[in-house]
């Protein structure tokens, strides 16, 4: 069995490092787990936001975010964040250098392109942004997914890795974070409607592989 571990989106702007930006509860402190499930695989792939300032969707406050847009592949509006350069681009402490991970995905460059998921740029899922197939040809069967945040983009990475029909998908709650109870319960009831394994723990991942 060839596993691959999966960082989604592990950046400082989805923490309380970066306040001002997509601050999810404890984002920071998922290192570890982390690096502990990376332990369990013979490829580790990391995923990072990379939005530019002038992106159509991005609004100056968080009281106006979340208003529908009518652009194809940016959805809702969000204040900026995860803008290469700066902090919240960055990774989490804790975390290997980027250049010592076997693949990175970089998504949402494009200003009109705002894609949750790390397997394709646009949300109608016709452009690949080639991960699947890179873990196809590595012949990974399993893959471990932590992140932030459980309710979206770790949510959509693994519902499109799990669609794809060629791995196995599991998601390692200990190694992410969501933005809100509600909201989370309800992206792991919508994983495991997929068909998608749930571990709470590090002791639970271990007995699943």
């Amino acid at each position: 069995m060839t596993i691959a571990a999966i960082d989604v989106d592990p950046q400082q702007t989805f923490t309380p490092l970066c306040p001002d930006e997509l601050p999810v509860p404890e984002g920071d402190s998922i290192g570890q787990a982390l690096n502990a499930q990376a332990a369990m695989a013979q490829y580790r792939v990391l995923t990072k936001d990379a939005h530019p300032r002038n992106a159509v969707w991005v609004v100056d406050s968080h009281e106006k975010m979340l208003q529908p847009l009518s652009h194809k592949n940016a959805d809702v509006t969000w204040v900026s964040h995860a803008v290469p350069g700066t902090r919240g681009f960055e990774t989490i402490p804790g975390l290997p250098a980027v250049t010592d991970y076997d693949h990175v995905i970089w998504k949402g460059i494009e200003p009109d392109l705002h894609p949750y998921g790390a397997c394709f740029h646009d949300l109608q899922e016709k452009l690949s942004t080639g991960l699947i197939e890179w873990l196809v040809a590595k012949g990974v069967s399993t893959v471990i997914i932590g992140g932030l945040a459980t309710d979206y983009c770790v949510k959509t990475t693994a519902l499109q890795l799990q669609k794809s029909g060629y791995f196995k998908v599991i998601v390692n709650l200990s190694a992410s974070r969501g933005i809100a109870p509600e909201t989370t319960q309800q992206a792991c009831a919508d994983m495991k409607q997929a068909g998608i394994i749930i571990a709470q723990d590090l002791t639970a991942l271990q007995t699943l592989l």
